[in-house]
């Protein structure tokens, strides 16, 4: 089972390319949109980590009641050990809820999300795919020593940009998140190179 949280102001169905991929793995998708129209917007000055907090706090519960109400439902998915993905701000509310120590969470990917530490732990499986366009906020991806310790793997995908990782990206670029996602999640490991 996966959640697949969109960025802000993007569609969630306009992350097809990896919903297909995630069913052909043999994943059920849920994506979801965090924004509702009367949601203040996102901020853009000050501390942004203490600023957004409120609207990563808001998604977290969003994916947990998602998660238990699926849950019921769809009782022939294992819905103790999620996926969870997220591009940018889904990238940061799916961070923000496998910091919470939930114990449903089994791996957690990122694609270029920049405010909340990815978790430092032995019981996820993290795998942060970036961009080269925007860097990440001091502290949220892991020290080369972090990275060894809890086996998280970090991979930049140069010349890729931040917004062109949805559909409206060029295939060159969905094709390479893919490919990157296949062999973390087929167990190949954390391929570094390009």
């Amino acid at each position: 089972m996966a959640l697949l949280s969109a960025g802000y102001g993007v569609s969630h169905t306009k992350y097809t390319f990896l919903s297909d991929q995630l069913n052909q793995l043999g994943y059920m998708v849920v994506a979801i949109g965090h924004e509702l129209e009367n949601d203040p917007p996102l901020s853009v000055s000050g501390n942004l980590y203490e600023t957004r907090s409120e609207n990563w706090m808001r998604g977290a519960e969003t994916l947990d009641f998602i998660k238990r109400r699926l849950a019921s439902t769809y009782q022939n998915y294992n819905f103790n050990d999620l996926l969870l993905i997220g591009h940018s701000n889904g990238g940061d509310i799916s961070s923000w809820i496998a910091n919470a120590g939930k114990d449903y969470v089994d791996t957690l990917i990122t694609l270029d999300h920049r405010r909340v530490p990815l978790p430092r732990s032995e019981d996820i499986k993290v795998f942060s795919i970036r961009g080269s366009d925007y860097p990440a906020d001091e502290g949220v991806l892991p020290s080369p020593g972090e990275a060894k310790e809890y086996s998280t793997c970090v991979k930049e995908i140069p010349e890729s940009r931040h917004n062109d990782m949805t559909d409206y990206g060029p295939n060159w670029l969905k094709d390479e998140i893919t490919n990157v996602i296949d062999d973390f999640l087929n167990g190949a490991g954390c391929r570094v190179d390009s």
